[in-house]
């Protein structure tokens, strides 16, 4: 089996890769980069003391989760670029990797024109970290816990499409009921969407899931990157649930609001 995944280079999008390596003959890895320091180095996010403050919460519970930075297994092919540089590529440069029997996208720029076209005909599966359709957009599980709903802290696995986040439902996956600090219950929703994402797979239910057209009238919250002040990141970290509150939310949290549920 081969599978392609469009991705980043944090350790989460490496654990990743490593976990389709486990399950795959071969994987073709298209790395979209940022630094591995934000909040320190300008740039998705902007640098000041407040995001370096932010970020190293981040950080350390990407930590306990992924572990540190590190090279890919031996049976990954990579190829690594700037972020946003993807929808340059002239097509014969990513040919290798469009032979494959999946596609996966997880924490790419948004992709467009021939390759987004590619990859819909192809039913590639985007991960977006996110309960969609509830929250949509960029930082959807921070902004859940920014307006005190740990129990929309998850992730969406849906088809790619055209528009941003918005194809076809296949599952939602979720932290399961512990306690757990925000920064680390964030990372455990990228966990558990590895984990359903991998199971699926590797047994090929993946497909036999309906799709389900995202319902545009239950957002709660749209938000796009600019959004993401210091004033919000100052705030939120005044006023970030207590692990006992995310625990008693996750407790209380109403399973039929979700698609299919993988719990990990």
């Amino acid at each position: 089996m081969k599978i392609t995944v469009f991705t980043s280079n944090q350790p989460r999008h490496i654990s990743l890769i490593e976990s389709l390596a486990e399950i795959a003959d071969e994987v073709y890895a298209v790395q979209e980069c940022n630094t591995i320091f934000p909040g320190h180095v300008a740039d998705f996010f902007r640098r000041s003391d407040i995001m370096q403050e932010y970020f190293s919460h981040v950080l350390q519970a990407e930590k306990s989760i992924f572990g540190h930075p590190r090279f890919t297994p031996s049976n990954v092919k990579s190829l690594s670029m700037k972020l946003g540089d993807l929808n340059r590529l002239e097509s014969p440069t990513l040919q290798p990797a469009l032979e494959s029997d999946y596609y996966i996208v997880f924490g790419s720029s948004f992709i467009k024109a021939e390759l987004c076209d590619f990859l819909v005909e192809h039913q590639a599966l985007n991960i977006h970290m996110g309960v969609s359709p509830y929250y949509r957009g960029s930082s959807c599980n921070f902004w859940a816990l920014q307006e005190g709903h740990p129990d929309f802290v998850g992730a969406t696995i849906h088809l790619l499409s055209k528009g941003l986040d918005s194809g076809p439902m296949l599952f939602h996956a979720l932290p399961k009921p512990q306690e757990s600090e925000p920064f680390q219950l964030g990372m455990l929703a990228v966990k558990a969407a590895h984990e359903g994402l991998i199971s699926h797979l590797k047994t090929g239910s993946i497909f036999e899931f309906t799709p389900v057209i995202q319902d545009k009238s239950l957002e709660m919250k749209y938000t796009r990157n600019s959004d993401f002040t210091d004033e919000i990141a100052a705030d939120y970290l005044k006023t970030a649930p207590t692990p006992a509150e995310v625990l008693q939310a996750l407790e209380a949290r109403d399973l039929n609001q979700f698609l299919y549920p993988y719990l990990a």
